[in-house]
């Protein structure tokens, strides 16, 4: 009776099995589903042998069957249509034909091989790079084969004086019962040589061998000549021959494996194992053939030969690399504050993160190219790395994350290499592919946006966050020469996109405001298609000065009755300060100066939205500038920095004349009269709501009946607060906390409450998620 498939979950994978309980081996009585519970154990030793390997497999779907009715046995090298989308598959050309192999690097793999009986896996003595392109073979295989009237002991005579002689050219072979008839020896090579050099070299060992034992070894593939003698057979050397993986079962009437040995195991009473004896070995010894699995240079000695692994949070792994081959590749870009300021492009290749500096950043369009100067490889583990490197250490300086994802190559050469990087959607690249050329000239590099790639914006941008900037002081400048200055806008944030079917608004939360603030889309209907803007939205008073007050007569109107009646009462301007996109191409990577000039070209100069003026003075100045016209403060901007889509970053620093502060309302306190007396406050922490205070004054009258209804609405049993005072909660009542207001206050105490708190309004552009502290406590 057919049983029931089912779907098992196997290294992450989802697979679906059909007859584990079919036998396959029935000598031993041994089913599919054994074949593939040894298949997932043995993987950690066999996927070195088999990465980066085309795989051609034998499969015996209905069993081996016995010595005296064997099984049928099918040959297959390309990789069928049903087969799992998860492995990696590779096309090679061949002399007349080209085939799609299957290359395995996860026991998933593996077990899908157990599920379609293909009991033999059988690899060439080369591997293939990322693109699939053939490599030149990183090992070398004599194959002692005996013929009839010899046996393993023969092999083993044979095999013994074959390691005397590759000794004797520095040689260290690893010898492998087949898991047949007779025995395997393994040598690690350097890469250097091509199949058709290595080949011709095994053959001369092969003669050399039959010299020197003339009555048990033949050279030749000839039948007759194997009466009582051991085949040494170097043809598997052949780019287009392959051999029995490491570890792999056979075909045979019982399931015996191909097994790496020690040499002295050679000397005891050696025989074929099965794979329950394989199983058993393997809890207690390690792999003989390891090294051969992961042959070549070590890519990562020159990187740790320049860092201290106890003074640097740099990842400085002890291992060589990891073998990923199989993994969609990936590729990260950081933004280094070194001495200089640069950018680093790092792509995944053969286990490592080769490495570019691009001084000037990554190019933008595909009339500039930029210089891109290789660097030592980096381990993969650098893909996730961000933080500060101490001083006086290689590198020292701040690193941040621009972009990182996985990329295609279409060419990796050693002087050309192209790829498609596919970034994240509030990465540097703007969430679309680009493909680079890195092309070298002579000792350095250069890196090309390849044509009709610029960085289109998204279509729909409401889930790109605008670039913050971090709260500072003027003593964290340094060189004001590095900096631009401009005024710090008393508004609400906003990104405009422009495009063919009009202009849309969005809050800095993501929330489209079109509809709330019409006369701004109005005025920026006329710019090209494919602009994206960041700016600020204001209400002038009487006195031409930023009111948040009045804006918030403003923010969130839905009703058009109410939207039109306020636009006549307190119109707003868009203050456009930064570029994102223009005619279609992200901004996003070049410099602040060469995003101001870009936005100056656009020419924003109406009523309802303009591009101020750039401050050309200097820090004393502009601070100066801003009380005079009571602004909110200065943003300072580093000259060379590129826009950090919803990153908050040191490369703007906002330095305010009164020290502000976004809070959640989780609660509060009655009045003398009807109504509420002080909100109580909080901020998002890992633990939950921490309570930070309360603030009582700064309000309107129109503000508390407002604010009075929405906490009546929103009130709850409980308290939202990880823990608040006693005396604070004895009359407390605790609202749902979903309301975002702002506050100035005098400074933090000891213990992390706010000093001489004002309430300055609502924040309704903002979302609890968003509020955090901005100064050090």
């Amino acid at each position: 009776m057919a049983q029931t498939p089912q779907t098992v979950s196997i290294d992450g994978r989802l697979l679906r099995l059909t007859n584990p309980d079919k036998v396959l081996y029935p000598a031993t009585g041994t089913t599919k589903a054994d074949v593939i519970a040894y298949y997932v154990q043995i993987a950690p030793v066999m996927l070195p042998h088999l990465a980066g390997r085309p795989v051609t497999r034998k499969r015996w779907v209905e069993g081996v069957g016995t010595d005296k009715k064997p099984g049928e046995v099918f040959f297959e090298k390309n990789l069928p249509d049903s087969a799992p989308s998860w492995i990696r598959r590779v096309s090679l050309q061949h002399t007349s034909h080209r085939n799609e192999y299957p290359v395995f690097s996860s026991p998933a793999d593996l077990a899908w091989a157990g599920q379609v009986a293909a009991l033999e896996l059988h690899v060439p003595q080369w591997r293939v790079d990322q693109l699939g392109t053939m490599q030149n073979p990183d090992r070398l295989v004599l194959d002692l084969d005996p013929g009839p009237g010899a046996g393993l002991a023969e092999c083993i005579e044979v095999a013994h004086e074959a390691r005397d002689l590759l000794s004797g050219i520095g040689l260290d072979p690893v010898p492998v019962t087949s898991g047949s008839k007779g025995l395997h020896l393994y040598c690690a090579m350097d890469g250097v040589r091509d199949a058709d050099y290595l080949n011709a070299f095994a053959k001369q060992l092969a003669v050399s061998l039959e010299e020197s034992m003339p009555d048990l070894v033949v050279s030749s593939m000839a039948k007759s000549k194997r009466q009582g003698k051991v085949l040494v057979d170097w043809s598997q050397n052949n780019r287009n021959k392959t051999t029995i993986c490491p570890y792999s079962l056979r075909g045979r009437a019982r399931p015996t494996v191909a097994l790496p040995r020690t040499w002295d195991e050679l000397d005891g009473d050696l025989e074929q194992l099965e794979l329950d004896a394989v199983l058993e070995r393997m809890e207690d010894l390690s792999d003989p053939m390891a090294a051969l699995g992961h042959s070549g240079p070590d890519r990562l000695e020159r990187y740790r030969s320049m860092r201290d692994a106890s003074a640097t949070p740099e990842p400085v792994p002890a291992d060589r690399p990891a073998d990923r081959r199989g993994e969609e590749p990936i590729f990260v870009i950081q933004e280094h504050h070194a001495r200089r300021l640069h950018w680093d492009f790092r792509l995944e290749h053969d286990g490592v993160l080769v490495s570019w500096a691009l001084p000037k950043g990554v190019p933008t369009s595909p009339k500039e190219n930029h210089l891109a100067v290789q660097t030592e490889d980096h381990p993969m583990e650098y893909a996730t790395f961000a933080g500060e490197i101490p001083k006086g250490q290689y590198g020292a300086g701040s690193v941040e994350i621009w972009d990182t994802g996985t990329f295609t190559a279409s060419k990796w050469r050693d002087d050309e290499v192209i790829a498609t990087l596919r970034g994240q959607d509030d990465g540097g690249l703007g969430g679309e592919p680009r493909t680079y050329a890195l092309i070298r000239t002579g000792e350095n590099w250069l890196i090309h946006l390849m044509k009709d790639q610029q960085a289109d914006p998204p279509a729909e941008l409401g889930a790109v966050s605008p670039m913050l900037a971090t709260l500072a002081d003027a003593r964290s400048l340094g060189d004001e020469s590095e900096w631009a200055f401009e005024m710090k806008w008393d508004g609400v944030r906003t990104i405009a996109v422009v495009n063919d079917d009009g202009v849309r608004l969005y809050s800095r939360s993501g929330r489209v405001t079109t509809a709330t603030y019409p006369e701004v889309a109005e005025e920026l209907a006329g710019l090209p298609a494919g602009t994206v803007l960041d700016g600020e939205i204001v209400a002038l008073n009487e006195q031409a000065v930023p009111s948040f007050g009045l804006l918030q007569q403003r923010m969130g109107l839905e009703k058009q009755r109410e939207i039109t009646a306020a636009r006549e009462r307190v119109p707003v301007t868009f203050l456009a300060f930064d570029v994102l996109a223009h005619e279609g191409r992200s901004s996003t990577g070049r410099t602040y100066e060469q995003r101001r000039a870009a936005l100056a070209e656009l020419d924003i100069d109406g009523v309802a939205a303009i591009t101020p003026p750039a401050f050309t003075g200097s820090l004393r100045e502009a601070v100066a500038a801003s009380r005079r016209w009571k602004l909110e403060g200065v943003v300072a901007k580093r000259r060379d920095s590129t826009y950090a889509v919803g990153k908050r970053s040191t490369a703007w620093l906002k330095i305010k004349h009164q020290e502000m502060q976004s809070v959640v309302i989780g609660g509060w306190r009655p009045g003398a009269s009807s109504g509420f007396g002080s909100l109580l406050l909080g901020i998002p922490s890992e633990e939950g709501l921490r309570y930070v205070g309360r603030v009582g004054t700064g309000f309107t009258d129109a503000q508390r009946r407002e604010l009075g209804a929405q906490l009546r609405r929103l009130e709850r049993k409980t308290s939202p607060f990880v823990e608040v005072p006693r005396d604070v909660s004895a009359d407390a009542h605790w609202t749902t906390p979903r309301l975002v207001g702002e506050v100035v206050y005098g400074g933090w105490t000891g213990s992390g409450i706010l000093r001489h708190a004002s309430w300055r309004g609502l924040r309704k552009d903002l979302e609890p998620d968003d509020v955090h502290v901005e100064s050090k406590e």
